[in-house]
């Protein structure tokens, strides 16, 4: 099991998360790429950051949407989609060539994630740019065979994300934030969702229905006020699975 984290989200004068401190634990580091957040230099730093740590770097592209932090949909053509997303890992590309780095896999953040998880033909155009740039795209942990067949179709590998900070519906979709309790803040509530999410037993979602998710990765936000204990609790409970 590896642990990935939402990171490189400060901008310009503006500082969001705590990228240095939350490094040391993690395995892969999802990079925003200036759409949704972040900045030429952020990416650099970032960059820097997760090389001396040996953490994997991924592209974390999302809307154009500087206010709403990529959370709010924003219709597109799935020519647009495509395009869009080889916009911004080309972007994070350039700064990874100047720090002898590479991007290892693509996962989109926010609205962009949830609606390629929802719009099968939306997921299309975003298999597409991996199947261009020969990437891993990281999707929320799914059993939908349609997914799974579209992505097999055209040689793209998926890392399936499993989410300790957050609650799933019924159907195994990421509760709305906008749902009371679907930002998981404590850490007792975390430690239980990411130890069922490592063992593959069930847990309970936002409405008390038992469902299992199979994960290949764990994710926690880098954004949340408590997103450095989590990591380093759920090190510790990788580490435990590991032994």
């Amino acid at each position: 099991m590896k642990l990935n984290c939402d990171m490189g989200e400060s901008l310009g004068a503006w500082t969001v998360g705590n990228d240095a401190q939350i490094m040391p634990y993690i395995d892969m580091a999802n990079i925003a790429c200036g759409f949704h957040a972040s900045d030429p230099d952020t990416m650099s730093t970032t960059v820097v950051l997760a090389k001396q740590h040996g953490v994997s770097i991924g592209a974390h592209p999302g809307y154009a949407d500087l206010q709403g932090f990529g959370r709010r949909s924003i219709p597109h053509t799935h020519a647009q989609i495509t395009h869009l997303i080889l916009y911004q890992v080309g972007a994070l590309q350039g700064i990874c060539r100047l720090h002898q780095a590479n991007v290892d896999y693509i996962k989109p953040h926010g609205a962009l994630y949830n609606d390629m998880m929802k719009d099968v033909a939306l997921f299309s155009s975003v298999i597409e740019a991996a199947r261009q740039l020969q990437l891993p795209l990281m999707v929320l942990a799914t059993d939908n065979a349609d997914y799974l067949h579209i992505a097999q179709r055209a040689n793209v590998t998926l890392i399936h994300e499993g989410f300790v900070d957050r609650r799933y519906t019924k159907g195994k979709q990421l509760a709305p934030r906008t749902l009371k309790g679907a930002v998981m803040t404590e850490l007792d509530e975390v430690k239980h969702q990411a130890q069922a999410l490592i063992s593959g037993s069930t847990f309970s979602s936002i409405d008390n229905a038992p469902i299992q998710v199979v994960a290949d990765t764990l994710c926690v936000h880098g954004d949340g006020s408590n997103a450095l204990i989590f990591a380093q609790h759920l090190r510790d409970l990788i580490n435990e699975q590991a032994k």
